[in-house]
């Protein structure tokens, strides 16, 4: 068996061992990673992919989706709205959204290109100024003007947690907002800290290098 269908299904029997409170959906990180280094995984029958720039995800994945319909795309990084467009075209899932200039954006290209996607709000939960997010004090205002305002589906909140601190308790304060909002999905949990994730009640978790290898 190929390597990384073998990493996967590691990583399937760890989830499977954690006896998940709901579904946990593994996003596999591809980006970096040329088509024939990922093949295998959707060889395998894997359906879901992250990407996190529009250019590469375009050249990479227009064909094969158009001949592979059942494959979800995962808009992972931080979106320009310039690029908002070309993203609603091509993902299925935004994990990124953090602002109204983009959620506005976003709205509009999905109005014309009658494509309804599904979000995640990205909070920024560890105030850190270098990085992208909605501050948790406006997080309630955000989702209501998305939700009520321009129709977005917003379906759960994202969170990267700050690199040289304990994750679980950014895991653990994003569930609360997230409970606090009704919502269905969690997308927190990377190679490093899937498992904590998870048992933070995280629906969606993004792997990379434990299926892949690592990027060169």
């Amino acid at each position: 068996m190929n390597t990384i269908v073998e990493r996967f299904k590691k990583i399937q029997s760890d989830i499977i061992s954690l006896n998940p409170r709901k579904p946990v959906n593994i996003i596999a990180v591809s980006k970096t990673f040329d088509l024939d280094h990922i093949k295998p995984l959707i060889d395998h029958g894997h359906l879901h992919f992250g990407e996190n720039k529009v250019q590469e995800a375009k050249s990479k994945w227009s064909a094969i989706k158009k001949d592979n319909q059942n494959l979800k795309l995962h808009m992972i990084g931080k979106l320009q709205s310039n690029k908002a467009k070309d993203a609603v075209k091509l993902f299925d899932y935004i994990h990124s959204l953090d602002n109204q200039k983009l959620a506005d954006f976003l709205a509009k290209s999905q109005n014309n290109l009658n494509k309804k996607l599904e979000y995640f709000i990205q909070v920024n939960i560890g105030n850190e100024t270098q990085k992208s997010g909605i501050p948790v004090n406006q997080l309630d205002a955000f989702y209501n003007y998305c939700m009520n305002e321009i129709n977005l589906k917003i379906i759960g909140l994202m969170v990267i947690p700050p690199i040289d601190q304990d994750a679980n308790k950014y895991f653990k304060s994003l569930y609360e907002l997230s409970k606090s909002l009704a919502l269905e999905s969690m997308s927190m949990g990377m190679s490093a800290d899937y498992k904590d994730a998870i048992k933070h009640g995280s629906t969606f978790i993004r792997v990379g290098s434990s299926i892949f290898g690592s990027r060169s």
